[in-house]
C-alpha cells in the first residue's frame, strides 16, 4: 500500500490530539504501521502513545544541539504503544518567533533524514487549532498531506472553524493533491448534533467519516496516559475509535470542498435551532428609541 499522509485540524480544544491518538491506535491495532508528527508548540500529540508527559521536540533538541543539522533521526523519532513513531516539531517560546517555523523546519528534516522511506502505511500531523497561517498550514500547502481531516462538533465556534479551513484547503487544492477527507464529530451532547454535522458535511460536498459519541473513558484513559484501546480494549468506545480507523482505511471520498459563506452557515445553524433569527427591525435603534415603541405598543393594547 502506498503511504498515506493525513492532517488532522479543527477548532482548538476539540480535542484533534486525543482523536488522533486513539484513531492511530486502532490503524496500529489493525495492522498498520503509522508515525504521528506533532505540529503544536505544546507537543501534547504523542503523549499518550509514548505513556509520557511530552516528547522531546525538534526544536527544543536543536536548540540544545546548536542546529538542527546537529540532530540525527534517532534523537527525534520515539516508538510507542503498538510501535508507532513519534515525532513532535516543538517551537519557540511563547511570545517569541512564529511557531508555524517549527513544523517547516521539523518536516524538512524527517524528509532529509529518510524518517518517511521507513516501512510505513500512515503518516498523521496533528496541526495547532484552526491556524491556517504559512507555518501550520505547510501540510496543506506544500502537498506533505493528501488527505484532511477535520474534528468538529455541533458547536457553533468549532463550525465556524470547520469551514474556514476549508477555505485553506479550497486555497492550495487546484494546485496540488490536498483534499478535504471528511469530518469527524467528536460529540459534545448538543442538539441533533449527528444530523447536524451530516448537514454541514454535505453543505461542504463532503461526509461526517464517523460520529464518535462523549464517554467519560476517555477522560480516564487520558489520566493514564493511555488511549482507550490500550487501557480498556473491550470499552465501547474503543470499538468507535475502531470503526473509525476501518472507515479511514476505505475512505476513497476526497474532494475539493465547497465552503459555506458567513450567511450560508448562519442560515444552517437557525436550521438546527443553533441561532434566532435576527430581527432587523432593531439594528441601529437607541434604547430611547426601543423605549417609546414599547410605549406607544403599551398604549396601543390599552
Amino acid at each position: 500500500m502506498a503511504l498515506r499522509q493525513c492532517a488532522i485540524y479543527g477548532k482548538g480544544g476539540i480535542g484533534k490530539s486525543t482523536t488522533t491518538q486513539n484513531l492511530v491506535a486502532g490503524l496500529a491495532e489493525a495492522g498498520n504501521k503509522i508515525m504521528i508528527v506533532g505540529c503544536d508548540p505544546k507537543a501534547d500529540s504523542t503523549r499518550l502513545i509514548l505513556h509520557a508527559k511530552a516528547q522531546d521536540t525538534i526544536m527544543s533538541l536543536a536548540a540544545d544541539a546548536g542546529s538542527v543539522e546537529d540532530l540525527e533521526l534517532e534523537d527525534v523519532l520515539k516508538a510507542g504503544y503498538a510501535g508507532i513513531k513519534c515525532v513532535e516539531s516543538g517551537g519557540p517560546e511563547p511570545g517569541v518567533g512564529c511557531a508555524g517555523r517549527g513544523v517547516i523546519t521539523a518536516i524538512n528534516f524527517l524528509e532529509e533524514e529518510g524518517a518517511y522511506e521507513e516501512d510505513l502505511d500512515f503518516v498523521f500531523y496533528d496541526v495547532l487549532g484552526d491556524v491556517v497561517c504559512g507555518g501550520f498550514a505547510m501540510p496543506i500547502r506544500q502537498n506533505k498531506a493528501q488527505e484532511i481531516y477535520i474534528v468538529v462538533s455541533g458547536e457553533m465556534m468549532a463550525m465556524y472553524a470547520a469551514n474556514n479551513i476549508c477555505k485553506g484547503i479550497v486555497k492550495y487544492a487546484n494546485s496540488g493533491s490536498v483534499r478535504l477527507a471528511g469530518l469527524i464529530c467528536n460529540s459534545r451532547n448538543t442538539d441533533r448534533e449527528d444530523e447536524l454535522i451530516s448537514a454541514l458535511a454535505a453543505k461542504l460536498g463532503s461526509q461526517m467519516i464517523h460520529f464518535i459519541p462523549r464517554d467519560n473513558v476517555v477522560q480516564r484513559a487520558e489520566i493514564r496516559r493511555m488511549t482507550v484501546i490500550e487501557y480498556d480494549p473491550a470499552a465501547k468506545q474503543a470499538d468507535e475509535y475502531r470503526n473509525l480507523a476501518q472507515k479511514i482505511i476505505h475512505n476513497k471520498n476526497l474532494v475539493v470542498p465547497t465552503p459555506l459563506t458567513m450567511d450560508e452557515l448562519e442560515e444552517l445553524m437557525m436550521e438546527f435551532g443553533m441561532l434566532d433569527e435576527e430581527d432587523e427591525s432593531i439594528i441601529g435603534k437607541t434604547a430611547a428609541e426601543e423605549r417609546k415603541v414599547i410605549q406607544i405598543a403599551a398604549a396601543a393594547g390599552a
